[in-house]
């Protein structure tokens, strides 16, 4: 599903963002990627979505050599992604259908797909019932909610969740990482980067923690290991 083959990124002041990383991860895995802040998690992200270019080593995402995607090919490419960000990214002018619907409509998706697919995406985060209603009249989680059913509607073979449950508080975070933990067993891989010690500590998912650019553990039931 996920090869880094000997992937090292450098930025302009010459230091190692990420030295020779060397990782698989296989289709319908849940990984939690920890590590202390700035110590590669984000820069790891960004070479997977090819937000930057590694500046050595091979990275494939299914069949894809990430390394030799054209721009044009960027569009395409990232469809098999969905994305969950800390901050929700909701547009408040939209109702919840109206936002699930736009990442339908980002890839030119036929009405009738989008008529089909945007109920589905809600109903599997539980929100069928607040389709009409707008980001400003739900609470942290439902927005959370909502644009976990954005990431899901173009049913992508990958879900990464960038500190998904950093706006919540404790019960609403363990509500969100149990859909994302259903959204898993029906088949999605989710890579998740968090600094949620409680939460990893609890999901005894596969733990990959990266210290100053490397990985320093990998672990089938890891735990978070940081007191950060």
């Amino acid at each position: 599903m996920i090869e880094f083959k000997d992937v090292s990124k450098t930025y302009d002041n010459k230091q190692y963002a990420l030295s020779n990383i060397n990782i698989k991860i296989e289709k319908g895995e849940f990984v939690f990627l920890v590590g202390p802040s700035g110590a590669g998690k984000s820069t790891f992200i960004k070479l997977l979505l090819k937000e930057v270019d590694a500046t050595s080593g091979t990275i494939i995402l299914g069949d894809t050599v990430v390394n030799n995607l054209k721009r044009k090919e960027l569009p395409y490419y990232r469809r098999k992604i969905g994305m969950v960000f800390q901050d929700f990214r909701l547009i408040p002018t939209l109702n919840v259908y109206e936002n699930v619907a736009f990442a339908m409509r980002v890839v030119e998706a036929p009405y009738r797909e989008i008529k089909k697919r945007v109920p589905m995406a809600l109903s599997m985060v539980g929100l069928s019932s607040k389709f009409k209603q707008f980001p400003n009249e739900l609470s942290g989680g439902e927005q959370q909610r909502v644009s976990l059913a954005r990431a899901l509607v173009n049913n992508p073979s990958l879900l990464i969740a960038d500190e998904p449950t950093g706006n919540l508080d404790p019960d609403t975070a363990m509500e969100i990482m149990s859909t994302l933990d259903d959204i898993n067993k029906a088949g999605t891989t989710i890579l998740m980067a968090t600094h949620a010690k409680d939460i990893v500590d609890v999901m005894k998912k596969r733990v990959v923690a990266i210290e100053k650019g490397v990985i320093a553990r990998d672990e089938a039931r890891g735990k978070y290991g940081y007191e950060d």
